[in-house]
């Protein structure tokens, strides 16, 4: 998006400095991170994460990967609207799981056991990991070297246990972008995740009765499309939800931007409280829908016994690439010889690297 688009207090291409000074300046930082993002490996390697279904187990299931890309839709449709820089928006959008371990949110809570006496394991500050450091496609320096603004947006200022990254701990706040990207992700996977439910049976119409967000849409889509069949009125009523969820992020961000008094980029970062958020009435019906979830298929049994295989597949592994380093390749063993990062740390960054699919592969050939 041209600068002369941009509002006020949104991130203009001139705020996109990088760490590492490169030689070619490019007028558009924010598209180049983008594009950085999309190519580099740990991106591709989304596809065969766990989103909540197991990759591939069905071809319509949601993957890492097309959730990132459906976070990318609905923040750069909001950001839009809020006259966001959009370059910034999808390249945050696209990264913002890159550091996310394979088998879902269980694979990253096991991972965090294991690594509780070595500072942890968290997916947003793992994703600014990977494209600081763990990708490293250029012969001079190591990472992505995205932009600083991107970097902040994608360490999401505070991890979800509430700890400031102390990189970005001068600013109350992360840039607006990165606030609208937060609330869009979950916009997207709890919509996202209940038609994947609808779809297998695990969530229907009688426990959606008192959901106010389906209700409406519902009605919407009935209304709009009277003599449809009631597999179109489904359909029609998923797509309409994150509609009315990002209409009222719109809408609610902006009088809260009035509200504030906030007109720059740096009074976003600033301010008494953050700018981007739902109105209560619609946050409360999205945790009412969030918590129907909880109850029918984020705690439904057979997906806990997923979970806690892939738990003790993760489990496992560590335990025998820390008995046995050589098991790890030559490229991690080289930064354990060379003291650059611990053996723990390098077994987690390993770990957390792969897919759902190779962590299975591995401990069938390593452990059986």
């Amino acid at each position: 998006m041209g600068c002369e688009l941009l509002a006020a207090y949104a991130a203009s291409n001139a705020s996109g400095q990088r760490k590492f000074p490169e030689q070619q300046v490019c007028e558009f930082p924010f598209q180049q991170d983008r594009n950085r993002v999309l190519r580099c490996s740990a991106f591709r390697r989304l596809d065969f994460k766990t989103q909540v279904f197991v990759p591939h187990d069905f071809d319509h299931f949601r993957t890492r990967l097309t959730h990132s890309l459906e976070v990318a839709q609905v923040s750069r449709d909001a950001g839009r609207a809020l006259g966001l820089n959009e370059d910034l928006i999808e390249a945050v959008a696209l990264a913002h799981d890159l550091g996310h371990a394979p088998f879902g949110h269980s694979g990253e809570d096991t991972l965090n056991e294991l690594m509780a006496d070595f500072d942890g394991f968290e997916h947003n500050a793992q994703s600014l990991r990977v494209v600081d450091y763990l990708e490293h496609p250029f012969a001079d320096f190591r990472g992505l070297n995205l932009t600083n603004a991107a970097r902040h947006c994608i360490a999401g200022h505070e991890n979800r246990d509430g700890v400031t990254h102390s990189e970005f701990a001068g600013a109350a706040h992360p840039p607006l972008e990165s606030q609208v990207v937060d609330i869009c992700d979950e916009i997207a996977y709890i919509t996202a995740d209940l038609e994947d439910a609808m779809a297998a049976g695990w969530v229907n119409e009688t426990m959606l009765a008192d959901q106010p967000l389906w209700e409406n849409a519902h009605a919407q889509a009935v209304a709009q499309y009277p003599d449809a069949r009631e597999i179109h009125h489904r359909i029609a009523a998923v797509r309409l939800i994150p509609q009315q969820l990002s209409a009222d992020l719109t809408a609610t961000t902006f009088a809260n931007i009035e509200r504030l008094g906030v007109e720059t980029f740096e009074d976003v970062q600033n301010a008494p409280e953050k700018c981007a958020s739902l109105s209560r009435k619609m946050a409360d019906d999205l945790g009412q829908l969030k918590k129907m979830l909880f109850a029918n298929v984020y705690r439904r049994p057979d997906k806990l016994e997923n979970d806690e295989i892939g738990a003790s597949i993760i489990r496992e592994l560590f335990a025998a690439f820390i008995q046995s380093p050589m098991l790890l390749p030559s490229r991690y063993l080289e930064r354990i010889e060379s003291k650059t990062d611990s053996l723990h740390r390098v077994t987690c960054d390993y770990i957390a690297g792969m897919t759902d699919r190779f962590a299975r592969e591995q401990h069938a050939e390593m452990i059986g």
